[in-house]
């Protein structure tokens, strides 16, 4: 039987010991925090890296059964999936454009859950490298601002900053994000559609509220496997940062195309730094109730051009989805709940 529908989902509580799973006498070993490496300042508690240093010859690992490894990953991410099948957020991409917005809203909202849809393995889009393999992050002032923010150094250069690697920027502002306790990054995973209901206003067509899921390898295999149902999350608002056209990009925008949401999609123009990263920061929006779209995707929507590898546009672009998004949460959350 169907659940009746909630706005917010009653709290997970952790179950009682007595309906845990039947434990082997392994696993009732004394806490890993109670073991000290043995021959390694045995009457300690917790024990440092000098203690270690010179000890290889006697060192070992706390015991732990395999088991307990499989019970520690899956019981979190389960539960996890639980939590957030009702999100107040869905952010799109986990590159420099969503992790931006991410890191705005989790501290500026730390009341709302907001989940994190990546479809690599590893977040952080292109962000980890500047142009053409090269390491070096450039941003022109004033997105200097953000960096300061988050806390990664760079070389002022006058007009523009540079970080001395991308991956710095990247690694920095996910582990922020990453630390807050409201959001929950679900990478490996893609976002195969929208869930749509009608719009309240006549006139505006459907509104999006959620998200269909499904592992990344398997929605690559969709054309020689048997059918593989997908997974949903619903949220009164989602972002959408999934890049410029490609593979799995500018996906968001190409759906709305689709489902005859918007006619058609202007193209990203060439490349011109000066128009792309002015136009891509000032026209981050709403694009249909309950869709703000960011980055490089914004480029395919509009006809922007293209920017190449300067990366202010993305980290304030982050900040304006974030900033919009808190602007009609309220509305979109009301309009959810109806």
């Amino acid at each position: 039987m169907c659940r009746p529908y909630q706005t917010s989902p009653p709290p997970i509580m952790s179950p009682p010991a007595a309906v845990s799973p039947p434990q082997h006498a392994a696993e009732l070993a004394t806490p890993a925090s109670k073991l000290a490496v043995k021959g390694v300042n045995s009457n300690k508690t917790t024990t440092t890296i000098d203690d270690m240093l010179g000890q290889w010859d006697t060192f070992r690992f706390a015991p732990i059964r395999e088991s307990q490894v499989s019970r520690a990953m899956t019981r979190r991410y389960f539960q996890d999936l639980d939590t957030y099948a009702e999100s107040d957020i869905v952010i799109i991409g986990a590159g420099s454009c969503g992790l931006s917005a991410a890191y705005v809203l989790g501290k500026t909202r730390p009341d709302l859950k907001i989940a994190i849809i990546e479809a690599s393995v590893s977040p952080g889009g292109g962000a980890w490298l500047g142009g053409q393999l090269f390491s070096a992050m450039v941003m022109r002032k004033p997105a200097d601002a953000f960096l300061r923010e988050v806390g990664v150094p760079y070389e002022d250069e006058g007009n523009y900053v540079v970080v001395k690697h991308a991956a710095l920027f990247t690694s920095t502002i996910m582990s922020k994000v990453l630390a807050m306790p409201n959001i929950k990054l679900f990478n490996a995973t893609c976002v195969e559609d929208l869930i749509t209901r009608q719009a309240l206003d006549e006139g505006e067509g459907v509104r999006i509220t959620g998200v269909v899921t499904n592992w990344t390898l398997v929605s690559m295999h969709h054309d020689d496997q048997s059918c593989m149902d997908p997974n949903t999350i619903n949220a009164p608002l989602v972002i959408s940062t999934t890049g410029h056209d490609g593979p799995m990009g500018a996906f968001s925008v190409k759906r709305l195309v689709s489902m005859q949401r918007i006619e058609k999609l202007g193209g990203m123009r060439g490349l011109d730094m000066n128009t792309a990263e002015d136009a891509i920061v000032k026209g981050t929006r709403e694009i249909v109730p309950g869709l703000i779209v960011g980055g490089m995707e914004l480029s395919e929507v509009d006809g922007a051009n293209r920017m190449g590898p300067t990366f202010g546009a993305m980290a304030l672009s982050g900040l304006k989805a974030a900033e919009e998004a808190l602007k009609v949460w309220d509305i979109r959350a009301k309009q959810t709940a109806q």
